[in-house]
């Protein structure tokens, strides 16, 4: 046999086993228990409206969230941004390609409904933006009365956001119904429980203190 196909044949089991004895030797580092991670957001979305979306919406992002009800927070946060970004976009589109026949109640609806949107999207990414800061203030330091100031920023914003959501839907009351009125209808309601729930885990945050 020839002496380069006999070391290859040696080489191989020998790193095979070289590897394994490393496996079970030197296990792979991880951030937490992800059943831990998992189960502190099940325990904090139970304080909210709609727990089981919230515990769908945020399970995923366990193993960031760890057990920091800050970052969690900000987490549901940054859910209620995507979903009223996406909302707004829906709403766009559907005023520019709808048709509205001879209602044009459901054309102002929509227009209301979108300038509604563009507001909460822009509290919701100013909400964001504070409670990064936030959480970088609490890590370096930063006092109680600086932690208070910022977090009644990000209360105001995502309550005021959550009004802007519920005016949209406000808006559809004399609009005939049928599916322009329930697609939209059902898409706000989505959002509205999704930034209710941010809303009450940055609460909770508010009501334990600096992180």
């Amino acid at each position: 046999m020839n002496t380069k196909r006999m070391s290859t044949h040696f080489l191989l089991p020998q790193l095979f086993l070289t590897f394994l004895f490393f496996l079970l030797f030197h296990p792979i580092p991880t951030v937490g228990s992800p059943s831990n991670d998992t189960e502190f957001i099940r325990t904090s979305c139970a304080t909210t409206l709609y727990p089981d979306l919230c515990y769908t919406s945020l399970s995923r992002f366990a193993s960031a969230v760890q057990d920091n009800p800050a970052q969690l927070a900000k987490v549901a946060i940054g859910v209620s941004l995507a979903r009223a970004r996406s909302m707004a976009a829906y709403v766009s589109n559907i005023s520019r390609q709808a048709d509205y026949g001879a209602d044009s109640r459901a054309a102002s609806a929509l227009h209301d409904c979108f300038s509604n949107f563009g507001d909460a999207v822009d509290e919701i990414r100013g909400s964001l933006k504070q409670m990064r800061q936030l959480i970088a203030t609490a890590v370096s330091g930063g006092g109680s009365s600086s932690f208070r100031f910022q977090m009644s920023n990000v209360q105001t914003w995502m309550s005021a956001a959550l009004t802007d959501e519920e005016t949209c839907t406000d808006g559809f009351d004399d609009v005939e119904d049928g599916p322009l009125k329930t697609d939209v209808s059902n898409g706000v309601e989505n959002v509205k429980k999704v930034t209710s729930n941010a809303l009450a885990l940055v609460n909770r945050v508010a009501e334990k203190g600096a992180p």
